[in-house]
């Protein structure tokens, strides 16, 4: 979604990616020792689905432009070590200012300035927070960033550092040092992967860890839209979303509220849908139009966070049509079925971009008559009642309690 650029009058090109409204806070995303190759792209476009102006200087173009080195090539190391070798950070240092400026005049970027950098663009990022405008720098896996942390950090900017517990470019003591600095200045916070080695958050690395990666990525996420924005009203977002599937019933609309590869998972039937296609067809085919007419969801309690809203709800209807998202294959009962539902509902910039949905199927399956919940550790409606009711009492299913 983004392109090369040139920036005018001066050296200096890289990667740009622009957010749907074409400005937005700036990012500066800041290279590994590989160049601003396909992955450095794509962490650009998926911070610009975000709402950043998201660029990636090329940070080599004073010795060689459009460097893009495939880190899992058996002569990347070979191919990217020349280039540190002349590398200078106060240069870099310079390209950044560069890039900020850019920016503001090509994209009327006016809110507080981010960036977020990996290995030697993890260490520059820390530096630009020292001693550019930038408010707020993510660093993963930081070369020599513990060296930087004898300066004091400027007021109101603040640090996000993710820090591999096994990483050989950061020794025992340098991850001491890390951890006093982050005792002491509030502004920063580090997180230690267990288990993790360099560019654990790279895709295709020997080192990629998916889970830590993941929850990185979140993270940083976070702490930029906390930081120097943007702030999108999720709720009303979400409830936009859930007007199109219960209530206008359009199957269109509501995929008009997601990204553009979006998934839901309904965790105990495994059913909903991963891409734009599957999904689509599942909420047309065998969601908006399945629901009954009585079907009500009555909220019980919403946390609304950064980028991410959990929902918990009761939600209810009487079965009297096929449901293949909750009862797959299962002709219709007549039974009224009232149980607790949780959605965890991920947001990526003002769309949604996936849902993990869970409840208690065997509450579901016990009223409509497929579980005996008199003869299986179970419950049926009572579980959904208890939820807002704490007058029914607890621990019926365990045997010696009352004894």
């Amino acid at each position: 979604m983004g392109q090369s650029v040139q920036i005018v009058h001066t050296g200096l090109g890289g990667y740009l990616a622009l957010p749907d409204k074409k400005s937005g806070p700036a990012l500066i995303v800041l290279q590994e020792i590989f160049g601003v190759n396909a992955n450095i792209r794509d962490i650009c476009d998926t911070y610009a689905e975000e709402g950043y102006v998201a660029f990636a200087p090329d940070l080599f173009w004073r010795q060689e432009r459009d460097v893009q080195i495939d880190p899992s090539a058996s002569d990347a190391m070979e191919k990217a070590l020349p280039f540190l070798a002349k590398f200078s950070d106060d240069e870099a240092i310079e390209d950044v200012r560069t890039s900020i400026r850019y920016l503001k005049e090509e994209f009327a970027c006016t809110d507080p300035v981010g960036a977020v950098g990996y290995c030697l663009g993890g260490r520059i990022a820390i530096r630009a927070l020292l001693e550019t405008e930038v408010m707020a720098a993510a660093s993963y896996y930081g070369v020599a960033i513990e060296k930087l942390f004898d300066r004091v950090l400027p007021a109101g900017k603040k640090a996000l550092l993710h820090i591999a517990a096994l990483d050989h470019y950061c020794a025992p003591d340098a991850q001491v040092a890390i951890r006093k600095a982050a005792e002491a200045e509030p502004g920063i916070t580090a997180h230690f992967y267990a288990n993790c080695d360099h560019a654990f958050a790279r895709k295709g690395s020997i080192h990629y860890h998916e889970m830590h990666a993941r929850l990185a990525d979140d993270r940083s996420v976070c702490f930029l839209k906390s930081s120097i924005g943007p702030i999108y009203d999720l709720e009303a977002l979400w409830e936009r979303h859930l007007d199109y599937e219960f209530h206008t019933r359009d199957a269109d609309k509501t995929m008009s509220t997601m990204v553009s590869s979006p998934y839901v998972n309904h965790i105990p039937t495994m059913t909903g849908g991963v891409g734009y296609a599957d999904l689509h067809r599942f909420y047309r085919d065998y969601f908006i139009g399945a629901n009954p007419a009585d079907t009500e969801q009555i909220s019980v309690s919403r946390t609304i966070g950064v980028n991410q809203i959990v929902d918990e709800v009761i939600f209810s209807f009487t079965h009297d049509k096929v449901m293949e998202w909750l009862l797959p294959g299962v002709a219709p009962t007549g039974k009224h079925v009232r149980f607790g539902l949780v959605g965890i509902v991920k947001f990526r910039g003002d769309k949604l971009c996936h849902e993990h949905i869970y409840w208690d199927q065997a509450s579901v399956l016990a009223q409509i008559g497929m579980l005996d919940a008199g003869t299986l550790p179970i419950v049926g409606r009572q579980a959904a009642d208890k939820i807002t009711d704490n007058s029914i009492p607890s621990n019926h299913l365990i045997t010696d309690w009352r004894a």
